[in-house]
């Protein structure tokens, strides 16, 4: 006789524990929330008294962040397999949970979608924060979280429920998790606990919390629509624009080398109150300040985001327009051009040469820089060999002499050259790292930190030292030269605003160093209006941007006009671009000279590769073929494999990172 089927009731048999699922989900919601801003708020090293003002005071924000997790959870009703999906959800909320406070030890911006789009950037620094030991353990326990997870989904419990159940319950499940959450945010939003506007990052990360935040930063994108965006509105800016710059007399000095340098977290460190150094650590800056213009660069980041710095100074925009923590390079400057000093000058019969001692792939600028202008850019790959900082970053004093190439290689051309520095970078390591340093800490205003401000001012006066070796160089070169010395932000070490003397963690500073008799104009800037800055003292006014900077700054819809004129250069109808026609790419050239083989000779069973501009990252190919290559000078390579040809002009050499990433080939 057959028996037929009673599934519901085998399902409260043998899975009474379903019934309560409303309640587990929301309690695991809670506790990987929990977890995640004692992660967040930086308890686990420095106490729970920030994750407790957290909770005390902003307990709406706090409910927030618990019903967007809960949301994660909740397509758990829709599957069989609930517990797998529960234990993935929640790892990676812890994972990501985790990954914040660890950059938030190292670095004073928390983690952001945008940091997921230079993920293997972020991967290839760690070595650099983490020892070997502590990478290995690391890997081994996701590796084995890994393999947990697939047992898990192979061996874990399954529901039993019938689909139609479970897509109902699943329904019903998100209507009533995303309802509590879209009232909550409601709530929190009326009452100041939430804002998606940030004026800080890192504050808002502590004062929203991590989730929230962290969504806001995938969500919240690019520049929003101004109210007032029209043809007819930009066409009005733009006419005041040009009846103001018409109104100059300014005489363009086109024949002026214009040479930028971004330092790497360079502050003069006695704008740190309270920090007292057995000398001072910058002697060429502290004169520099005295003789010629400078004053205080406000810039957009703190800790890190080198990017976006560099960003406003190419550009003259505002990277505060965007989403939070999104990176413009890594978005909407991929695959379109703007408007840029480089552009500017090259209308002005300039060569341009970007310069960077780390890898070309960082921030993708090897890809975003023919958007800007470059017509070559030189990185770390492309460089001789490097001395290492202790924390295995390059140097700035190779710098100098790539800088002096980049003017010899166009002798009929005026240059800009815009440089940027690495040695100043954290990580800044906690225990004595220099046995004998030049510079030590007498007094530190937070003495956990006393070795890693004493490695980090004696990495700024090496910085200085070539600053000092550049500008002796330049000085006795018979050329007009400008060079532009700044720094990129803040170092991560651990400073607060009531610890800098400018009573901010958003300011560096900037020097224009000149050798023809500039008049010296003390100001401060914000790191867009720098660049417009710098030509508007050579009389150069090409390009609208830097036309509306010259002018603008002064006028009370300045932040509204350039919001507007950013929007429509890069998400707009480029009403900007009508008369001209938008900037084309340049065919950028890796390397501002070229790779050469020049011939080949055999001794015993080793063959020897002749050339010119070789570095460590050239490897010789042979019809396609990658043969292992060991770097011996700039003018001979050694081959650890046999060619099968003895005729140097079979072979070529492609320039390869450390990601086996081609970069560039010689024809």
């Amino acid at each position: 006789m057959q028996q037929t089927s009673q599934p519901a009731a085998v399902d409260a048999k043998w899975h009474p524990q379903e019934r309560y699922a409303f309640l587990y989900l929301p309690l695991l919601a809670l506790l990987v929330t929990i977890v995640v801003e004692l992660f967040n708020h930086k308890s686990f090293t420095e106490g729970l008294t920030g994750f407790w003002n957290f909770l005390s005071q902003d307990p709406l924000a706090m409910l927030v962040n618990v019903l967007i997790v809960l949301v994660t959870l909740v397509p758990a009703f829709f599957l069989r397999r609930r517990v797998f999906w529960c234990a993935l959800v929640a790892f990676l909320w812890l994972v990501c949970g985790g990954v914040n406070g660890f950059i938030l030890l190292n670095r004073m911006t928390p983690f952001t979608v945008a940091d997921l789009t230079v993920f293997e950037t972020g991967l290839d620094t760690v070595p650099n924060y983490l020892s070997t030991g502590y990478i290995i353990l690391l890997v081994s326990a996701l590796a084995a979280v890994a393999i947990g997870l697939i047992l898990l989904f192979w061996k874990g419990p399954r529901s039993t429920q019938p689909a139609r159940t479970r897509f109902l319950t699943g329904v019903a499940a998100l209507a009533v998790s995303g309802t509590l959450t879209g009232g909550a945010c409601a709530a929190a939003f009326a009452t100041g606990d939430l804002s998606n506007q940030f004026a800080n990052l890192a504050f808002a990360y502590e004062d929203y919390g991590f989730s929230y935040c962290f969504l806001q930063t995938w969500l919240n994108r690019g520049i929003r629509r101004p109210d007032n965006y029209s043809r007819t509105t930009v066409e009005k800016i733009r006419q005041q624009v040009e009846e103001k710059t018409a109104a100059s007399t300014a005489v363009p000095q086109t024949d002026v080398n214009v040479i930028f340098i971004q330092l790497e977290s360079y502050i003069d460190p006695s704008m740190v109150q309270g920090l007292e150094l057995s000398e001072d650590p910058v002697p060429n800056w502290t004169a520099l300040k005295e003789q010629y213009t400078s004053g205080y660069l406000t810039v957009p980041v703190v800790g890190a985001g080198t990017a976006n710095t560099e960003f406003e100074v190419l550009t003259g925009m505002s990277s505060r327009f965007f989403g939070p923590g999104e990176y413009p390079f890594q978005t909407c400057l991929t695959d379109q051009t703007v408007e840029s000093v480089a552009f500017d000058l090259k209308a002005n019969g300039y060569a341009t040469h970007a310069i960077h001692n780390h890898r070309a792939a960082f921030y993708s600028r090897n890809e975003v820089y023919p958007n800007l202008g470059f017509d070559d850019f030189t990185a770390l790959e492309y460089m001789p060999t490097v001395a290492k900082t202790p924390t295995n970053w390059a140097k700035d004093g190779v710098l100098k002499d790539q800088i002096l190439q980049a003017l010899d290689v166009t002798e009929d051309q005026a240059d800009l050259v815009f440089t940027v520095s690495v040695q100043g970078h954290g990580k800044y390591p906690m225990e004595q790292k220099l046995q004998d340093p030049a510079i030590t800490v007498e007094a530190c205003p937070d003495e956990e930190y006393r070795y890693a401000m004493e490695y980090y001012v004696n990495q700024v006066h090496e910085m200085d030292a070539f600053v000092g070796e550049l500008i002796e160089e330049l000085s006795q070169r018979d050329e007009r030269t400008v060079l532009v010395l700044y720094g990129d932000h803040l170092p991560a070490l651990n400073l607060e605003a009531e610890d800098m003397e400018s009573s901010s963690l958003y300011r560096t500073e900037y020097i224009i160093w000149d050798n023809f008799g500039l008049e010296q104009q003390d100001e401060p800037l914000a790191a867009y209006q720098l660049s417009a800055a710098v030509l508007e003292r050579l009389g150069i006014t090409t390009g609208l941007m830097n036309q509306f900077q010259q002018t603008f700054r002064e006028e009370p819809t300045y932040r509204a006009n350039l919001r507007l004129l950013q929007y429509d250069a890069l998400y707009g109808s480029g009403y900007l671009y009508e008369d001209q026609g938008r900037y084309e790419p340049t065919e950028m050239k890796m390397g501002m000279v070229p790779i050469r083989i020049t011939g080949m000779k055999q001794q015993g069973e080793t063959w020897y590769i002749l050339g010119e501009n070789f570095t460590p990252y050239c490897v010789v190919t042979e019809d396609g073929r990658q043969l292992e290559t060991e770097y011996l000078a700039p003018w001979l390579l050694r081959l650890q494999d046999m060619p099968d040809t003895a005729d140097w002009r079979e072979l070529s050499i492609s320039v390869v990172d450390k990601h086996n990433e081609i970069l560039s080939n010689t024809e």
